[in-house]
């Protein structure tokens, strides 16, 4: 658009310097040219004014019909020239619109400027357009003016229209001229580009009438002359005004971004430039004189103009001096205010030349910095930074400069900055420009630091044992599997499990637990490497990550670590010495490399899975990962989630194992055991899904061989519904069992803790039994106290409660568990049941067979009956029929059997016995037959087998 604007006016100068090569051309192009040019202008005003909403609407309004009204006077002119071929009137139509041009372009000027906010603002106002239009208005008299009034006095009738005329053209020019320099120092902020393009216009515009009303100009000039030309390039620079507005506002992609600051002046010493009142007495001196050098006197219109800009310029100096006092007193009083700020402020205000140098430093340098203000100035900044933070902050705060202000008028540098003591203190520093340099903001935040330090520590390292954490170790696995040391495969993680940690914490208490904890996290850190992390993951579970030495031998590498973790166990398996006593524990650990393309997470849980393993393979020992624990893994928990629905899907069936009389070979009871059929036709036995079992629910003790005892590790509803379908399925079965005739009692297995956590209360046993019928003695409870923690208080009088009910009591397991002797003194126990242990090993080791006959003698001693669990061999029949045991239960006789083969066995009713017929007992219950229960002491009652 400016392109364009320049060379179409450029065209108009060239062809009016031409004269455009014939006079009626020049005619055309001076009159109707001209037209033209004021008619685009007003329309383009006029379209500007309507599409804005804002108090700039009547200006842009009144410079669309003061354009208006140029278009028509040259059109007139145009008109007589052009159309009637005759020359224009003195007075004429056009005079008329000409005349009408600069009245609404002054009132239009006004609209736009920035209205004073004072009274004194608009006293400065008013002087100033007098001092610019007096003193331009006394050398125009001077040159011009005068003669023109003196010609109408001539006595020629058309002389004092003419004369008139002649002084009403300078006369607006004058004002026009005082409007455009008042608006040049007092022009409104908005819209700046059209404002200025408007001003040029109009300036133009006006330096075009002063030349043609000069004496020299004016009898001379006819259309399309040069002259013409500044009111084409008037009229078009104000057509184009509003689209430099438009092109001035700011796009939706700068909305959001900072404007720089403005600075504002005060509304009296900021309305001119001081040099314009010496100026405008200036012009006027200079009209005075013109008159002087002339030889004429001196004229009363001039002295008057004069006189009264003199006055103007006196009360306008007066009410700059006095601004100017209360100016350097509100300077002096800010000054004041700065220096009680800056001297009182807590933080440290420096100011830094360009070359780095300290120009000003605050009093507070002596508290923070223990150096005082004085003796800081003067330093370079660079030597108070520390070495290894002078590189970024060097990069900072040249990156900060090279920004432009308006994006980023602040940055913030933390950095270590030296002390008078010689330490360094942790600083932040907030930046500012200033004059090429810096001001800065600055404030000792070393206690801040140290606290982050100390919470960043806290949050990557264990309260306990002082080692680094999950989170820290999981980080540093990643870093070495990123970083440099991405491609070494001979990076291993060890998983640590300390086994019978948690008999240690139950036996000998909580305290005693945690010093074994911070003495084995000594022992483990000890016995790292330097660049290696050991680290505790929770409880008693703890890591290693031993970072590789680049070896591509992977057996040698394989063979090294074995030797790393194997000295790990035998250190950490060492004896602790813990409140004066000595405390042993294993260590179980597995160990996983970083093979190519592994992530932290799948070599972590590789080690997790090896450990475990570990364990299972019977603790205290090192394990490698290898990939088919992966897919056992993946087995397990498919098999897990299988299990979860197996119960409610009815794949759970129920077997009973006889009970069979050691001395007739009679079936006494039978033993309810549960077995899951799977989907894939898998008949689990209950050690093999209760593995399966706490593994999804993430048990980590062994299940008993045949009991639900293990699934505590499992979720405890689960293990409360599959003890209730084990029961009632049992008590079912015994009751349909009765009444064909088949009068045998069933065992069914529970431990302590499920019989005391609310999961059997009393009322639902009796309930199973009036439900189905079942007889009174029909149902025996095998009961395992293996869990020295158990309350022998609310198990006694629970026990109780189910005795009274005619519910027998086994008491499983006996042999092994923590709690026998307490048991059998203060419990309801009317059978003894040996553990499978001690029956497995009675032939073969002359101890077991002792421990055997001692138990079953304090068995009879009590008059209970004794059952052997696990009676698999006919030598184990013999031997325990011999030390007294009344009952056998195992493969000897009869695996578990489904219902069918179960009542074809009661119709047979008795199986061989190996060995012939049996000695005498020794003295309890009867030998053989039912085992029905007895009242009476405990002497008395027969125990029923289970």
């Amino acid at each position: 658009m400016q392109l364009l604007l320049a060379l179409v006016c450029g065209g108009y100068a060239v062809g009016a310097a031409l004269n455009w090569g014939s006079k009626e051309v020049a005619a055309i192009m001076g009159d109707f040219g001209l037209s033209a040019a004021g008619i685009l202008a007003a329309v383009s005003c006029y379209s500007y004014a309507r599409a804005i909403d804002s108090r700039e609407r009547p200006a842009w309004l009144l410079f669309a019909f003061s354009s208006l009204m140029g278009a028509t006077g040259n059109a007139v002119w145009g008109w007589y020239e052009v159309i009637l071929g005759e020359s224009v009137p003195k007075l004429s139509l056009a005079d008329f619109a000409y005349l009408c041009f600069a009245p609404p372009a002054i009132v239009g000027l006004l609209v736009l400027a920035k209205r004073p906010v004072t009274r004194a603002g608009w006293v400065c106002l008013g002087l100033d357009s007098w001092l610019i239009a007096g003193s331009l208005f006394t050398l125009s008299w001077s040159v011009a003016l005068a003669q023109a009034a003196r010609s109408a006095q001539t006595g020629d009738p058309d002389g004092v229209p003419r004369a008139a005329l002649s002084l009403a053209y300078p006369l607006l020019d004058i004002a026009l001229v005082s409007m455009v320099l008042v608006l040049h120092f007092r022009r409104s902020e908005n819209n700046r580009s059209a404002v200025n393009t408007a001003i040029a216009a109009l300036a133009l515009t006006v330096l075009s009438d002063a030349l043609f009303t000069s004496p020299l100009l004016s009898a001379e000039y006819q259309s399309g002359q040069l002259l013409d030309a500044g009111w084409f390039a008037g009229s078009l620079l104000l057509a184009y005004a509003p689209w430099g507005a438009k092109r001035a506002h700011p796009g939706p992609e700068s909305a959001g971004r900072p404007r720089p600051e403005r600075v504002h002046s005060r509304p009296i010493t900021g309305s001119l430039p001081a040099l314009t009142p010496y100026l405008a007495a200036a012009v006027c001196t200079l009209g005075i004189l013109w008159n002087v050098v002339d030889a004429r006197k001196v004229d009363r219109t001039v002295v008057f103009t004069g006189c009264t800009v003199v006055l103007a310029l006196v009360i306008r100096q007066g009410i700059m001096l006095l601004d100017n006092i209360a100016l350097t007193q509100e300077l002096a009083q800010k000054e004041n205010h700065f220096r009680s700020l800056v001297q009182g402020s807590s933080d440290v205000i420096m100011i830094a030349a360009p070359t780095g140098t300290l120009r000003y430093v605050s009093p507070a340098a002596a508290g923070v910095y223990g150096r005082e203000a004085e003796e800081l100035v003067g330093t370079e900044l660079a030597t108070l930074i520390h070495p290894d933070d002078l590189g970024r902050v060097v990069h900072e705060v040249r990156r900060f400069l090279a920004a432009p202000p308006a994006e980023e008028p602040t940055t913030r540098i933390e950095c270590r900055f030296k002390s008078g003591g010689g330490d360094w203190l942790n600083v932040e520093s907030t930046v500012n420009r200033h004059q090429g340099g810096l001001i800065l903001n600055s404030r000792d935040v070393t206690e801040r630091v140290r606290l982050q330090a100390q919470l960043q520590y806290s949050a990557e390292h264990d309260p306990l044992t002082d080692l680094p954490n999950r989170a820290l170790f999981t980080r540093r696995v990643r870093q070495a599997l990123t970083g440099r040391r991405a491609g070494d495969h001979s990076t291993a993680v060890l998983f640590i499990d300390l086994d019978g940690f948690k008999a240690v914490n139950d036996t000998i208490g909580h305290q005693a637990g945690d010093e074994l904890l911070i003495e084995a996290a000594r022992r483990l850190q000890d016995s790292v490497r330097a660049g290696d992390t050991a680290a505790r993951l929770g409880g008693d579970e703890f890591a290693a990550l031993i970072l590789g030495d680049g070896n591509r031998d992977r057996s040698a590498r394989e063979y090294q670590v074995r030797e790393i973790a194997d000295r790990l166990r035998t250190t950490l398996s060492q004896p602790y010495r813990i409140g004066g006593s000595e405390v042993r524990v294993a260590a179980s650990i597995g160990v996983a490399f970083a093979d190519q393309g592994i992530t932290p997470s799948d070599l972590m849980r590789n080690a997790d899975l090896a450990m475990y393993r570990a364990k299972a393979g019977g603790k205290d020992r090192v394990e490698l990962y290898a990939p088919q624990m992966k897919a056992e893994l993946v087995r397990k928990a498919e098999l897990a989630g299988r299990l979860r629905t197996a119960l409610h899907e009815g794949e759970f069936a129920l077997l009973h194992q006889p009970v069979v009389s050691l001395a007739t070979g009679e079936i006494s009871a039978v033993v309810a055991q549960a077995r899951w059929r799977s989907a894939q036709g898998i008949l689990f036995t209950p050690a093999e899904f209760l593995r399966v079992a706490e593994y999804s629910e993430g048990g980590s003790g062994p299940a008993g061989p045949e009991t639900l005892s293990g699934f505590a590790g499992g979720s405890p509803a689960r293990v409360a519904e599959l003890g209730r379908w084990l029961l009632e399925e049992a008590v079912e079965q015994a009751a349909d069992r009765h009444r064909a005739g088949h009068d045998v009692p069933v065992a069914v297995r529970m431990t302590a803790q499920r019989l005391l956590d609310g999961a059997m209360p009393l009322g639902s046993v009796e309930a199973l039994l009036t439900r189905y019928g079942l007889p009174s003695g029909a149902l025996v409870l095998e009961l395992a106290v293996s869990d020295p923690r158990v309350p022998f208080d609310d198990l006694e009088r629970r026990l109780t409660g189910l005795h009274r009910l005619g519910v027998g009591i086994a008491l499983d397991g006996f042999g092994s568990g923590y709690a026998a002797i307490s048991a059998l003194r203060r419990l309801p126990v009317d059978m003894l049941k040996l553990d499978r242990g001690l029956v497995e090993g009675v032939v073969e080791s002359a101890r077991l067979h002792k421990i055997t006959a001692g138990l079953l003698r304090i068995a009879n001693d009590l008059g209970m009956q004794s059952v052997a669990d696990g009676v698999d061999l006919p030598e184990q029949v013999t031997a325990l029929r011999a030390m007294g045991c009344t009952h056998g239960q195992g493969m000897a006789f009869s695996g578990p059997l489904d219902e069918y083969r179960l009542r074809r066995a009661l119709v047979r009713g008795t199986f061989p016995v190996p060995g012939g017929a049996a000695q005498p007992a020794l003295a309890g219950g009867s030998p053989g037959g039912s085992m029905a229960i007895r009242r009476g002491s405990h002497n008395e009652t027969p125990v029923p087998p289970t």
